[in-house]
């Protein structure tokens, strides 16, 4: 298939193994008030399409995108995923899409609508396409979906057989969103750096290193420019930003694979998602874990260069409204038990933090999350100061 790309050269895990890659959509069309445009694409791929999206973009998808189709002839109907990208939601979109006769899906929304509706695409064995609401992940562009609970805990995530068949990025579309999704879209964009340079920077295989360094230019990127895009939506600088977290973030785990993709960063995310009261959203969760795998770089392994960018970042967070602790994300009164439980699920044996080149306990995991903003310290001086700040923050 068009967007598919293998080779044969050694997996990172086993001398023998094959390494697949899946790089990128089959096709990408952006650019202002594309959707008239790619209408006409659409209709190459189906006649009769299911639109998944979620109950706040229904009536979007009703406004900018139906007449649309409908123009070019096709057959809609639209379902909502409903809560979230959960068993019973994509049983109920299967059935939907098989009462309708559907032979192609469009997903329309933010991250997981848009995992949503590449998954049952996958089980129906039907083309997809993405088009993103917003800019808050890199959902549009990859192929993986990412499976909760009803009630919006992280449970697995599916590797998929192929990027989707069309990715449609609509600046204008995207404009819509709220700021504090592309906020969102930046913290977890920008972690592709921090973790793909753990993993991976150390590898010396062409592609790998290739998505490596293009995990430093995208941090660059969003270092550089994004206080700017958010004082100016719709700019160019703005549009820079927003290609940055919906494409250049997909390049990265395309070409280095799942370790380039997630690692301690996104498994806090994944922990975290199992404690109830909190109303924060994917993005805002991996920029707050980023802080805890940096914080666990300095008291495992006494590394001060992480401290230095544990520093940086949290400048750069301040500047553009990221979390930079547990209250930032309304988890300030989070008790020991709930803290336990949310680093038991990021350690768990088949996690992505297991990615990290040295081995965490519990206990650090926990120390570290707790201890976010804490000042440099030297590294007599690291379980002290975590010790001090976990009975400071946290509740029996």
């Amino acid at each position: 298939m068009p967007n598919q790309f293998s080779t044969q050269t050694l997996s990172t895990q086993t001398p023998s193994s094959l390494f697949t890659l899946l790089v990128a959509p089959a096709k990408v069309i952006r650019g202002a008030s594309v959707l008239q445009a790619a209408a006409e694409e659409i209709a190459y791929l189906g006649s009769r399409p299911l639109i998944v999206t979620g109950n706040y973009t229904l009536s979007l998808s009703q406004q900018s995108l139906q007449p649309i189709l409908e123009g070019q002839l096709l057959d809609i109907a639209q379902a909502s995923y409903g809560a979230d990208c959960c068993e019973a939601s994509l049983k109920s979109l299967r059935q939907a899409a098989q009462e309708h006769k559907a032979d192609v899906i469009i997903g329309v929304g933010g991250g997981k609508a848009l995992d949503t509706a590449k998954l049952v695409a996958q089980q129906l064995q039907l083309p997809v396409v993405t088009i993103p609401t917003s800019a808050s992940t890199c959902a549009a562009w990859s192929a993986l979906s990412n499976v909760y609970s009803e009630a919006g805990a992280f449970l697995y995530d599916v590797a998929l057989s192929r990027c989707p068949d069309l990715l449609i990025l609509d600046y204008d579309l995207i404009q819509t969103a709220p700021q504090r999704t592309l906020v969102a879209g930046i913290g977890d964009a920008i972690a592709k750096w921090y973790e793909a340079s753990v993993s991976s920077g150390h590898l010396q295989q062409a592609l790998i290193i290739a998505a490596v360094q293009q995990a430093r230019v995208l941090r660059d990127i969003l270092l550089q420019k994004s206080a700017t895009a958010l004082q100016e939506p719709g700019s160019e600088v703005w549009r820079e930003v927003v290609d940055a977290t919906v494409l250049l973030a997909g390049v990265i785990g395309g070409l280095g694979g799942a370790q380039c993709r997630t690692v301690a960063a996104h498994a806090v995310h994944n922990g975290l998602t199992h404690i109830s009261g909190h109303g924060s959203i994917h993005g805002e969760k991996v920029a707050y874990g980023i802080l805890v795998q940096l914080r666990l770089e300095e008291m495992v392994q006494g590394n001060q260069l992480a401290g230095t960018s544990r520093q940086q970042l949290l400048k750069f967070y301040a500047e553009i409204g990221l979390p930079q602790k547990l209250g930032d994300l309304g988890l300030g009164n989070i008790t020991l038990s709930e803290l336990q439980t949310s680093a038991e699920i990021a350690l768990a044996p088949n996690s992505d933090i297991h990615r990290l080149p040295f081995k965490v306990a519990s206990e650090q995991l926990m120390a570290a999350m707790v201890s976010t903003t804490a000042p440099i310290e030297n590294r007599d001086g690291i379980n002290r100061v975590s010790n001090r700040v976990m009975s400071d923050e946290v509740t029996e």
